[in-house]
């Protein structure tokens, strides 16, 4: 159950400012506003900011519909905008918001070049999912564009520089949400060349879970989204934020 409108605003500026440091006032009176009229929730994962710009993401579209009673989402693929050999797919999707709604139509299309490398060869969902969030934000009035809707022509780095490492995936199969996540992760990490150790501790506090294997495949994925993108946008920053996850004495140790 969600806390009352004022109340999930409050809560939520204080995950964000905890989360990604200070808000300036816009951000926000914007974030304030969304959680009033959508009833977003920064904890869970349904909105994240880039470029000081808020996004709505695709587990916070699907909360949305939930609340709102959606009675059905249906996808299918559009046959003459496909080419499996190129990985070029497009997608329509429609929202029923009751039983008698004739549908809300959106339409989502991903190939190679406009979506992030960390998700190449996965057009076809990517595709698929643009599709279903285009058409639940016109289905419920949503403005704001969602995550998984931006896509990245920039080329990947050629060479993996340094190694970083993470603790072994649980047992049970949901430690860092999965083998392709995990391994994604670890790609951002050797690239930019970022300390595993406090990339995790800060995905733990991002997913606001005690231990990263409680985090939800939502979160992570969420996490590892948020991550590349402020790495390859201001790496300098994304050092200062994990470097306040070191531990004190190491801290005096920098600053003596």
């Amino acid at each position: 159950m969600l806390p009352a409108a004022k109340d999930l605003g409050a809560q939520n500026i204080r995950v964000a400012r905890l989360k990604w440091g200070p808000l300036t006032r816009s951000a926000a009176s914007t974030l304030r506003a969304y959680s009033n009229e959508f009833g977003f929730s920064v904890a869970f994962g349904d909105v994240l900011p880039l470029d000081h710009v808020w996004y709505v993401t695709h587990s916070g579209l699907l909360r949305l519909a939930r609340r709102k009673r959606c009675v059905g989402i249906e996808s299918v693929a559009i046959p003459e905008f496909c080419d499996r050999a190129s990985d070029r797919y497009a997608f329509k999707a429609t929202v029923f918001t009751s039983r008698t709604c004739k549908g809300f139509v959106g339409y989502g299309d991903a190939e190679p070049s406009n979506v992030s490398s960390l998700v190449r060869g996965a057009e076809m969902r990517v595709a698929e999912t643009r599709a279903v969030n285009r058409a639940l934000r016109k289905a419920y009035g949503v403005g704001i564009c969602s995550i998984e809707e931006t896509g990245s022509s920039r080329a990947p780095s050629e060479t993996a520089r340094g190694s970083g490492k993470l603790p072994p995936q649980s047992a049970n199969g949901n430690g860092y949400g999965g083998p392709k996540i995990r391994d994604r992760l670890c790609q951002i990490i050797r690239q930019h060349q970022l300390d595993p150790t406090l990339v995790k501790s800060y995905a733990t506090e991002f997913c606001g879970v005690k231990s990263l294997r409680e985090a939800t495949r939502e979160q992570v994925e969420n996490f590892v989204v948020y991550l590349a993108d402020w790495a390859e946008k201001d790496r300098n920053a994304l050092l200062c934020q994990l470097n306040s996850y070191l531990p004190r004495d190491e801290k005096k140790e920098g600053a003596a």
